[in-house]
């Protein structure tokens, strides 16, 4: 997976992507969890929910926020990860100007930054959100939340409580056309460490399930 860096807004972004053989494939941009609690792109949920995208045939991008890694800027609380974000998404869509579909996905802290982009980013299809910090952060801007999506959390996760997760769905759900793929996964914490097989196989259904239902669209 070739090694990329991106000119973000505070400085260069360093990134992993992986180009689809498939012509005009949709895309997916894959968001890492909390810099200050070590999180990177390299993190193994980021890495699986990478992989899952790549082996349905997307070109996937995911990337280190500013500060992290090799990544230039400093942590600024969310609002410059979300531009780098946005900046990410627009390298993405640069060098796949013709694709099917555009997809976010985020663990934790990403998943808070992947859903704040859905409301900056019409061309947005779906989302995948993992252990989103609905007891951390400020959901209340998805009002209303532009696509339907997943959300995945563990029935076990020390950080996130599942009830705070389910008080979010539950307000998502019940927006006018929006549809959430809750999985709950039992026995994971928050870092999925024995349920990497379960939380790949929750995530590949519903991308394919998505890719089916965008097939079955009349063109």
């Amino acid at each position: 997976m070739p090694e990329v860096l991106i000119n973000g807004p505070d400085g260069r972004l360093e990134g992993r992507y992986l180009h689809s053989k498939v012509p005009n494939a949709p895309i997916a941009l894959v968001l890492h969890p909390d810099p200050r609690g070590g999180g990177t792109m390299n993190n193994k949920v980021v890495y699986t929910l990478y992989q899952t995208f790549v082996q349905r045939g997307f070109s996937v991008l995911r990337f280190n926020f500013r500060g992290v890694g090799r990544s230039q800027g400093v942590f600024d609380r969310g609002e410059g990860e979300l531009a780098d974000a946005a900046s990410a998404l627009d390298w993405l869509q640069t060098y796949n100007p013709n694709a099917s579909a555009s997809w976010v996905a985020g663990f934790s802290f990403g998943a808070w930054i992947g859903m704040q982009l859905l409301m900056r980013r019409p061309e947005l299809a779906s989302f995948i959100s993992v252990s989103p910090p609905a007891n951390m952060y400020d959901f209340s801007f998805l009002a209303p939340c532009p696509v339907s999506g997943q959300v995945i959390q563990g029935d076990s996760d020390e950080i996130v409580p599942e009830a705070s997760v389910q008080k979010l769905v539950t307000k998502l759900s019940n927006q006018r056309d929006i549809k959430i793929d809750y999985q709950l996964v039992p026995g994971a914490g928050h870092f999925f460490a024995e349920q990497i097989p379960q939380l790949a196989s929750a995530v590949d259904g519903y991308i394919a399930a998505g890719l089916a239902a965008d097939a079955a669209k009349p063109r």
